[in-house]
C-alpha cells in the first residue's frame, strides 16, 4: 500500500512529496516502508511538482529549478504543513498544571526555562522507566509545551542552572495555594494500659509494641 507523505526542510524552505510504500521485513519481523522522492510541493496551490529525471535535449542547456522560488509564499500567505502528535496525556497534564497553578509559578520563577521544565517533567511523568535520552524521540511524537527536542546536554545544563533560591521561591509559591484550602492532620494520641477493663485501650497499637495488656493486645 503505497501513501503521499509531506516533509517540510526549514533549511531551505521547501516541502517535498515521497511516496511511502509499506512492506513486511521478515528479518526483523515488523512492518517498514521505503520512501520514494516523487516531487515539491508548490506553497500556494500545494500542488506536486516532479523532480523525475526526464530525457534532455542535447542541443538545449539544462534548466535548474529555482527552489527559493518555488518555496516561499506570495505576502501574507502562509506556510502550512501537516503534523500528527499524541495530545491525550499531555493535554490532561497541561489541565492539572493550570488548575494547580504548577505552570503559573513555574513561570514566575524560571520565566525563560518554564516551558523546557514542564516538558521533561511531562516526560518523567508518561515515560517513567526510560532515561532522558529518549526524549527527543518522544518529543517528535507528543505535543507538549517546549514543542522543541531537548537533549541530554540539554536537559543536564537546565537541571544544574536551577538554584536552592529558586526552588524555594517556587515551593513558598506553592505553599500559600494550599494554605487555604489543603492540609495535613496528624493523630499522635496513643494511650498505653496494662488493664484489660478499659474500653479505651481495647483497640489501637502501642508506639513501642509493648508485651502485656497494651493497646490492639486485647
Amino acid at each position: 500500500m503505497s501513501t503521499i507523505v509531506k516533509q517540510y526542510d526549514k533549511r531551505i524552505g521547501v516541502t517535498y512529496a515521497y511516496e511511502s510504500t509499506s512492506y513486511w521485513d521478515k528479518a526483523k519481523k515488523q512492518s517498514r516502508s521505503r520512501r520514494k522522492l516523487i516531487g515539491i510541493v508548490g506553497p500556494e496551490t500545494d500542488e506536486i511538482k516532479p523532480t523525475t529525471k526526464k530525457k534532455r535535449d542535447p542541443t538545449k542547456p539544462a534548466e535548474t529549478p529555482n527552489l527559493k522560488e518555488m518555496a516561499v509564499p506570495s505576502a501574507g500567505t502562509p506556510r502550512l504543513y501537516a503534523r500528527r502528535t499524541f495530545y491525550g496525556a499531555t493535554y490532561l497534564l497541561d489541565k492539572i498544571g493550570e488548575s494547580t497553578g504548577v505552570e503559573d509559578d513555574l513561570e514566575a520563577c524560571f520565566p525563560n526555562t518554564y516551558k523546557q521544565i514542564l516538558s521533561i517533567a511531562y516526560y518523567l511523568v508518561l515515560e517513567d522507566k526510560n532515561p532522558l535520552s529518549r526524549f527527543p524521540k518522544w518529543s517528535c511524537l507528543h505535543t507538549h509545551p517546549c514543542d522543541e527536542v531537548i537533549t541530554s546536554q540539554q536537559s543536564s545544563s537546565l537541571f544544574s542552572g536551577i538554584s536552592e533560591s529558586q526552588r524555594l521561591h517556587f515551593f513558598g509559591l506553592q505553599g500559600k495555594r494550599r494554605l487555604e484550602s489543603e492540609y495535613w492532620a496528624y493523630d499522635t494520641t496513643s494511650i498505653s494500659s496494662y488493664s484489660g477493663e478499659l474500653r479505651q485501650v481495647r483497640c489501637g497499637k502501642n508506639k513501642e509494641d509493648q508485651d502485656g495488656h497494651g493497646p490492639g493486645l486485647l
